[in-house]
């Protein structure tokens, strides 16, 4: 008689193990210390049993899975057992290879003698811009793509002379990869890189990336004396650094501020994907009083005309016109890229945690798109230092100097 999900539920320890069959060769073994998945089979005329989990971890219906797919591979004469052992082996050695394991291999041995500081510039850099993007495959499967892809990202933001150092430090790792015979060539050297980083005729948004500037600028947007609606979008703008039209858009139903959560359905959004953007205390503050003007209605920033529709994308730029910044200077897309480069270049956070936070087109090294809710926690605490850091650029306290830049 096949099993239930009640049965299982409701079988207790005894003195003794016991096992409570399934169907085709599936039993769960019940002893003091828990309940297991076993399946028995007979492989090269020997009886073996095979291990498919823990319940409850593992429910009824994926050990019947797990079960069904043992059984096809003894139909084609693989045993299912032996086939996990070489599988095992297998993912450990390529662990024990992967990208990041070589490339700190290869750190240890060429940075050894080095200055403390050259030491922990580099494997900032290598843990910052490229472990996460490659770290975790196979040294012997990386590409000339993912190369590129590592190079391309960091150049996205503007730093042109990271971008080379991390393809030096890429290029130099499969080096010494093929000298341990663990690369069949360095692939990077296919790569021009100087054709990668002029070709592309990227337009950037203006934005302020100093933080003497960026100090200047959140003093002004304290100091504006417009619309009250206003002035909280240049806050939540800078805040944020969400999309201008994803701002203006917002409406009150995606906020929640008891969980200082903003969530942003994927119909708006540039990419067609649900977005989370946790709110520091500041912004919760912010948008408790504006709910006290405009939360009667559904758009968080409302049109100054009235009805239904949602504040001008002119409202943004045109504020920032007035507080005496040209186009040239700062735009409102360009919040986006102030936060992107300081978060990375003076506070130092890793640029996956940014790229999410943007809401790009972020995946993990197996090519596989990140969930929403992906780095979350880290994402909470990097808007919160964000907002504070803001605060004090705006009264003059911590400026931290980009890199190869010195304070005035």
């Amino acid at each position: 008689m096949a099993l239930s999900d009640p049965a299982i539920k409701k079988a207790k320890p005894t003195d003794k193990p016991y096992k409570l069959a399934d169907e085709k060769g599936l039993y769960l073994l019940v002893n003091a210390a828990g309940k297991y998945w076993r399946m028995d089979y007979r492989y090269g005329g020997k009886r073996k049993t095979l291990a498919l989990g823990v319940y409850p971890d593992v429910g009824l219906a994926r050990a019947r899975e797990k079960r069904d797919e043992a059984r096809k591979r003894l139909a084609d004469g693989i045993d299912p057992s032996e086939l996990r052992k070489v599988t095992k082996t297998q993912q450990a050695e390529s662990a024990a290879n992967s990208f990041e394991t070589i490339a700190r291999e290869w750190y240890t041995k060429a940075y050894a003698g080095k200055a403390e500081s050259t030491r922990e510039k580099t494997m900032t850099r290598l843990e910052q811009d490229v472990f996460p993007m490659i770290g975790a495959k196979p040294v012997s499967a990386i590409t000339a793509g993912d190369v590129r892809a590592v190079v391309e990202r960091i150049e996205q933001r503007g730093a042109l002379d990271i971008a080379k150092r991390a393809f030096n430090y890429i290029g130099r790792t499969l080096r010494y990869a093929d000298s341990r015979g663990l690369v069949a060539r360095d692939v990077s050297a296919s790569i021009d890189l100087n054709l990668i980083l002029t070709n592309r005729a990227t337009k950037h948004h203006a934005a302020l990336i100093d933080p003497i500037a960026v100090g200047g600028l959140m003093r002004a947007i304290d100091g504006f004396t417009g619309s009250f609606i206003t002035l909280c979008a240049l806050k939540l703008s800078a805040m944020t650094f969400v999309r201008p039209g994803e701002l203006r858009h917002a409406e009150w139903e995606e906020i929640d501020l008891d969980d200082a959560t903003w969530n942003i359905p994927g119909r708006k959004m540039k990419m067609g994907v649900d977005h989370i953007v946790p709110l520091a205390a500041q912004a919760v503050a912010i948008l408790r009083e504006l709910h006290a003007v405009t939360g009667r209605g559904d758009y968080v920033f409302p049109s100054e005309r009235g009805g239904s529709r949602p504040m001008s994308e002119n409202t943004v730029n045109a504020a920032l016109r007035r507080m005496g910044f040209t186009k040239e200077e700062m735009t409102a897309h360009g919040f986006r890229a102030m936060a992107r480069t300081m978060l990375d270049e003076v506070l130092g956070f890793r640029p996956d945690f940014i790229e999410h936070q943007l809401a790009h087109a972020v995946k993990d090294p197996n090519g596989r798109a990140y969930i929403r809710t992906a780095h979350l926690p880290e994402r909470r605490k990097m808007m919160q230092e964000w907002a504070g850091y803001l605060d004090k650029l705006k009264v003059g306290a911590e400026v931290i100097p980009l890199h190869g830049q010195t304070a005035a």
